[in-house]
Formats: structure tokens, sequence, C-alpha cells
């Protein structure tokens, strides 16, 4: 799961004008509340989103992989078979039934799972959600060349065979020719009512239904997709639809009046409306949320506080900050990636590591208030699976300062044989992004190493790095567990059919030992494996982490039910309401 505040967003096209402003569908009165508001909220009134990008990096449901966007569109537009608990806490990163009736049934060896749809779940046009719906939506994520960013679970997990170059003999919706349908319809089977759903999986899994949870998952009604052009405007099958997305500027969400709360107990839908206004300065965002006027009263951001705002809300006991902020975990790493196409030699890999300045940027992102320096890419707060690396102690030939060691950079590209690469290091760029960036130059710079800046606007930001022909050596990079276990870790970054594998990595060893973990049915015996294939991808340099983080988040004093939602690490968007 990626980290908002390095998140990517599509190449999507847009009208000559620069917006896109998608009309509702549907009648009916959308300003009607909802039929009942839940112990703990009200209904009524606008939440007003703030943040500093342009857009929205997808809204297609199968290429939605960034926490915040997923808790996001969730919440409001789009279910799912399973959802996270609204709750605070552990209990937060439980699942209950969301569209289906229950947590699913899994077969003796948990090869195979089904999933019941609840009666009353329909799209915004009124039509009834089926298993062909869900079926056809899971099938897009096939189509790789057109359903992109989003995660490859489907992909790695579906009984379907692999064609010589690798990749699966199904293509997808999009091609006739040359394409397995009968291997997905075999995958994945509807029964004669249209009712329940069945996953053929090739290896067990215990926890598919966690995996289901994503957004990838959801429905979509076959009729209307569009391919590329269905991320301007999906389909809702929640209690909001979009009325207006004008990039740059809004997005506003209104009531869908084809919802029916009887089928969905999961989502509340407090608020009349939801305005995200897109393309603010950070600061100003800090600032309009600590004066705490108007309609920011009831306000709430995509992204936490900016650092040189951390110490006003939190560092002494301002009563305006105590009962509307939040400083906890979060259930991110942050890192850079290495581009191994680009820099394949491994000394000059961990030349990279070793003259990075990290205690710097760990100050830049906001000291103790952003976290604490990492060792890996599976973090402490995901204790089954966390063992110290070593990576800082004796992976690289001896210990490395925090503060980095130009010298033992150097060394290493002296060891390498070859001349190191200029190095292009891409980041979406931030106020604070660009303060750090600029520490990533002059630290590299120390060790001999030149290294050109590419600020990218967060808004597209890995949309243009997840492309190969735009991405460069270097990257910024955040990410999260998908649920509590590294199976959703180590593969998604370094495997070769990861979701997130901005390495570029193709190591056929490393790849057997990933799909050896992943058959692993002992919980203790697989976090040993992960536990031993961190470390050795730290070795490998294919990442440099830089911090295990933590979020801060500060929202209007006419927000309810806010707190960090350690499900994404975010606000739980689909629970909060507006003080009336």
């Amino acid at each position: 799961m990626r980290r908002r505040s390095v998140r990517s967003l599509g190449l999507v096209a847009v009208v000559a004008s620069g917006a896109l402003v998608l009309a509702g569908c549907g009648g009916g009165d959308d300003s009607s509340p909802a039929a009942d508001a839940n112990d703990g909220g009200a209904a009524g009134g606008t939440i007003n989103v703030l943040t500093l990008e342009e857009q929205f990096l997808h809204i297609d449901p199968q290429r939605v992989y960034t926490g915040v966007d997923l808790a996001f569109l969730n919440g409001f537009m789009m279910r799912t078979l399973t959802s996270y608990k609204f709750a605070e806490g552990a209990e937060g990163v439980t699942i209950v039934p969301d569209m289906a009736t229950d947590l699913g049934t899994p077969n003796e060896d948990a090869t195979s799972w089904n999933f019941t749809i609840r009666d009353g779940v329909t799209f915004e046009d009124g039509s009834e959600v089926g298993c062909a719906d869900v079926k056809y939506g899971v099938s897009r994520t096939f189509a790789q060349d057109v359903i992109t960013d989003g995660p490859t679970y489907a992909i790695s997990l579906l009984d379907i065979p692999s064609a010589e170059d690798g990749s699966s003999v199904y293509k997808g919706p999009y091609v006739t020719e040359g394409n397995d349908v009968a291997a997905f319809d075999a995958a994945v089977t509807c029964s004669d009512d249209n009712k329940t759903i069945t996953f053929n999986l090739n290896r067990p899994a215990g926890d598919f239904n966690y995996t289901v949870t994503l957004l990838a998952f959801s429905p979509v009604p076959a009729a209307v997709d569009t391919g590329e052009g269905y991320d301007n405007a999906p389909v809702s099958t929640g209690p909001y639809k979009i009325s207006e997305y004008t990039k740059g500027q809004k997005m506003v969400l209104v009531r869908n009046e084809n919802w029916n709360p009887e089928s969905d107990d999961y989502r509340p839908a407090y608020p009349d409306q939801v305005v995200v206004q897109f393309a603010l300065d950070p600061s100003a965002i800090d600032q309009r949320l600590i004066a705490d006027a108007g309609d920011d009263q009831s306000a709430v951001t995509f992204a936490g506080l900016t650092p040189e705002s951390l110490a006003t809300v939190f560092a002494g006991s301002d009563p305006r900050f105590t009962e509307r902020s939040v400083d906890g975990l979060d259930p991110y790493v942050r890192y850079l990636t290495i581009n191994t196409e680009k820099v394949p030699n491994l000394k000059h890999r961990q030349a990279i590591a070793v003259a990075l300045n990290r205690s710097e940027l760990l100050t830049i992102a906001g000291g103790d208030f952003a976290g604490t320096l990492g060792d890996g890419v599976i973090k402490p707060n995901l204790a089954t699976d966390y063992a110290e690396s070593g990576m800082w102690e004796n992976l690289f030939g001896g210990p490395v300062a925090d503060t980095g060691d130009p010298e033992m950079a150097k060394k290493l590209i002296a060891e390498s044989g070859e001349p190191m690469p200029v190095i292009t290091y891409d980041y979406p760029q931030t106020p604070t992004n660009d303060k750090a960036a600029a520490s990533v130059q002059a630290s590299l710079a120390a060790a001999g190493i030149e290294c050109k800046l590419n600020p990218i606007e967060a808004g597209q930001y890995y949309g243009v790095v997840f492309d190969p022909a735009q991405q460069n050596e270097l990257n910024s990079a955040g990410w999260g567990p998908d649920w509590q276990n590294a199976s959703t870790i180590i593969p998604e970054l370094f495997g070769a059919n990861g979701g997130f594998n901005l390495s570029r990595v193709n190591d056929p060893a490393f790849e057997e030992m990933i799909q050896t973990a992943l058959a692993t049915t002992d919980r203790e015996a697989q976090a040993t494996e992960w536990k031993e294939l961190n470390k050795y991808a730290m070795e490998q340099a294919w990442a440099v982490p830089t911090r295990f983080g933590k979020a801060q988040y500060l929202w209007g004093s006419k927000v309810g039910n806010a707190y960090l939602w350690d499900a994404y690490g975010t606000l739980p968007f689909g629970e909060l309401y507006v003080m009336q």
C-alpha cells in the first residue's frame, strides 16, 4: 500500500480547458440525509478535504493503490467484499463483511474461497450488483497495458497459467486474440443465481479475505467500462457519487439516491456532501486548520501537517488542538528505491545507500515527529515479521553513521570496477521534499556521486516513475503492508509480479525464495523467511530505508469521529461527520 505523500497520479486525458466535469447520474433529491444516523454521529453538512495535489492518482477502482485513496474512495463510493473495521487501535486492522454476507468461506486447504453478495447492493443507476460484475472488475487487473499502477494480487494468486514470458495467459477483457479467457473463467466462477463468487487460487491463502478489501476486487459494470477512460468516471456502489471532478480545482461527492442503507451496515454516510479542494499550498492548509474558522471547521486533509507546524500543534498543551489532533505511528516505511536496470552494479547501489545523510533527512521531515531511522522495508509494528537487518552495522563492510559515510561510499565505488553513473533523483515536489532532495544531492556529492534533481508534481508522481521510459535511477517511495503479513511487502516491492517493484528487481533465486515463503503455512516459519528476505534485499541495496514513519493530523473543530485509522494510516473518512 503506497503512502500518499509520495503517491502516484495517473496520466489521464483532460479536456482542453484543463478541467473535467462529470455530471451525476439518476434523479431525486441529492440533498436528502441518510435514512438514519448511526450511533456516534449526525447526518448533514459538508466535509471539506484540503490537499496540495492537483488531482487524484486514480479513481478507477482497479488502479487505486495508495492508502489514503483506498480509505477515501472505499469509505464514500466503492464497496468491496470485505472492508477494514472503523475503529481505533488494533481493532482497526480487523475486517468485517461489506458487500459479502460474511468474511468468506475457504475450502479445506484455503486454495478456493467463496463469497456471497448481499441483496440490495446496487450501482448508482439502481441496477443490482452481481457476481458477474465483481468478476469483470477483477478481470480488468489483467489488462496491464491499460489498467496500470494498481495491485496485482489477482494475477499472482488466481490459478491461471503463465505464458512463456512469465505473464498471465489471460490478458484481460480488452484483448480478443491470443487470450485464454477460459483460464480466467475457470479461476473465477459465479453461481447460477449470480450471487456467489468463487476464487480458485494457485496456492493456499488463509488470509485471502483480507486481499478482497482492495478496490481491485470491487465490481465494475462491463457495459459502461471505457478502459483508460473509466478513470475519469467510475460508477459508484456506495452512499455517494461524483457530481463534479474539476482537476486542479475540486471534486464534489453528493448522495447516491440509489444506495440502499439496508444493504450496507458498514458506511454511516453522515455528511450531505464531500468537497475536495485541490492545489492548495501546504502551509496555507496548516494555517487554515489552525485558525479553525468558517467552512474550515469541518475540514480535514489527505496528508499530515508540514514539519514547520508540528511544534505549534503538538509541543505544548494548547487547548485549541488537544481534541482535534493526533500524533501516532503509521503503517509506512519511507525509503528511496534504486532502479537496478539503470544501476546494475551492486557496489554502486551500496555506495548510494552508504552516502545518504539519513539523520538530516529525518530532521527535515520533522525529527522525532517524523519517526525513527529505518533499517529495512518491514516495520517494527509488524512485530511477527520484523527483525533488525543489520544494514547499518555490517551489511556493507562496516558500521555506517546516521549522517552517512562518504569515504566508505568512495571505497565501494572503487571496488566496483566501473565508473559511477550520474544519478537523477525523482521525487514528488513539495517544499519539504525540495529540502530533502537538496540533502540527497549534497550527501551524494560528498561521496563524489553526481546527482541531478527531478521534481515531479506530487499528484502525478507515481504515474511518471512507474513508466520505465521516464523513471530515473533514484526515486522517493513509501510503503505499508496491505494487511498484517510481510507477504504484502517483500513480494510487492521486489517480486516478479509485485505491484510496486520500482527497483525493477529481476532476481530468479530471490523470486524462488519468495514463492517458498508464500507457500509456507506455518506462520512462525514464514516470518523467519520474511526476515531473511528483507535482510537480503537490504544487502542488495534495492532500496534504502530512511525512516519508520509517524503521522500527525489536525482537523476542524466540527469534525466528528476523527482518529488515526491503523488500517491505512489515515483518518477514517467514511465515518466522519459534521457536528451540528
